[in-house]
């Protein structure tokens, strides 16, 4: 039972961690939205986005392997 606790708030903590890289993500890109472009920015706000889709993917997997976790833990439903 211990282990498993630990086995959820290891994936808890993941799921946190990757949604505050997904917001940093969100302010960079935004910060690069809020200024005046030139050609070059405008490539580094299209980099920020690719950047910040990729974390929100990072981040919604992280979601779903805990949810998963908990649903096993509380109600024996498995993936």
């Amino acid at each position: 039972m211990e282990s498993d606790d630990r086995d959820l708030d290891r994936m808890q903590q993941a799921y946190k961690a990757a949604v505050e890289e997904w917001i940093a993500a969100i302010r960079d890109e935004e910060g690069l939205a809020s200024m005046n472009h030139t050609v070059a920015q405008i490539d580094q706000w299209e980099q920020a986005h690719f950047r910040e889709e990729e974390l929100r993917s990072k981040a919604k997997r992280a979601k779903k392997e805990y949810e998963n976790a908990l649903r096993f833990k509380f109600f024996g439903i498995p993936e």
